[in-house]
């Protein structure tokens, strides 16, 4: 029987070139400060100019919106101007300089809200839009919890302020704290049988490292946690059976543990 596969709407280049403009406006947008006395590092230059590379980015993504996503370039451009207007005014009267960013990024996903909403030449981009905020409406509700449940047990940090949570900072870093085989098989072990809901482990996370978690077990832990769960592996069993489902434990566990071993020892 012969099937004949739908065209492709558009080439997969176009598709690749939307995404991953979306991804790196996104991890430049939240890229984290540098360690306090680091001024010469590539990290440093990258974090120091992040808002502009991010800029860039955002070029990219109009050219993307108007000859990809054909949406009227008239939208993308008073979009454009919208945001950029709105980062002129937040960072001449917003004070505190880590707000002031939040506010052209917030107009900026409403704008592009907007215009994929009521966009007339093609139902894909408000279904785009929707779908992103079905998204959302699922996510956020689990990172909130992540996040209180994450201050509770761990604490947090402030502008180099530390709260203390219920669980002691000696206890996270007795276990996970350094970079030894042992915490980063401790950490990859903890993170294959835990369960974390979607980007809980962000938070959670978070709350380690600022509890005395090493970096190196921090990246196994993360590693290993979406990789596996006590369910996951229940269900691995039934399908694959119990030695390959060892075989395939036993080597996340590994991976994640070499790869923490290697991160901390170099980062």
């Amino acid at each position: 029987m012969n099937i004949t596969p739908p065209p492709e709407k558009r080439p997969m280049w176009q598709t690749s070139f939307h995404f991953f403009t979306l991804i790196l406006i996104l991890v430049f947008a939240n890229w984290g400060a540098p360690t306090d006395g680091d001024t010469y590092s590539v990290w440093y230059h990258i974090w120091a100019n992040k808002w502009l590379i991010t800029a860039g980015f955002s070029v990219m993504l109009m050219y993307s919106l108007i000859f990809i996503l054909k949406i009227k370039w008239q939208w993308v451009i008073g979009a454009a101007l919208v945001t950029a207007s709105s980062a002129l005014i937040s960072f001449e009267y917003v004070e505190n300089l880590k707000l002031a960013p939040l506010v052209p990024m917030l107009v900026g996903i409403a704008a592009l809200s907007f215009i994929t909403l009521f966009d007339k030449q093609d139902e894909d981009n408000k279904a785009w839009t929707l779908s992103a905020w079905d998204f959302a409406k699922q996510i956020m509700p689990l990172l909130a919890v992540g996040v209180i449940t994450a201050g509770f047990l761990l604490g947090s940090t402030h502008d180099g302020v530390s709260i203390a949570g219920v669980i002691p900072n000696e206890w996270i870093s007795s276990l996970v704290g350094g970079n030894s085989i042992f915490s980063n098989l401790f950490a990859s072990v903890v993170g294959a049988f835990m369960y974390f809901a979607t980007l809980t482990e962000v938070p959670i996370l978070q709350g380690l490292i600022n509890a005395g978690m090493g970096k190196g077990p921090a990246l196994a832990l993360l590693l290993a946690g979406p990789s596996l769960s006590l369910p996951n592996m229940l269900v691995i069993r039934n399908v694959m059976g119990t030695q390959k489902t060892i075989v395939y434990i036993v080597l996340v566990i590994i991976m994640a543990t070499a790869a923490g071993l290697i991160y901390g020892g170099l980062f």
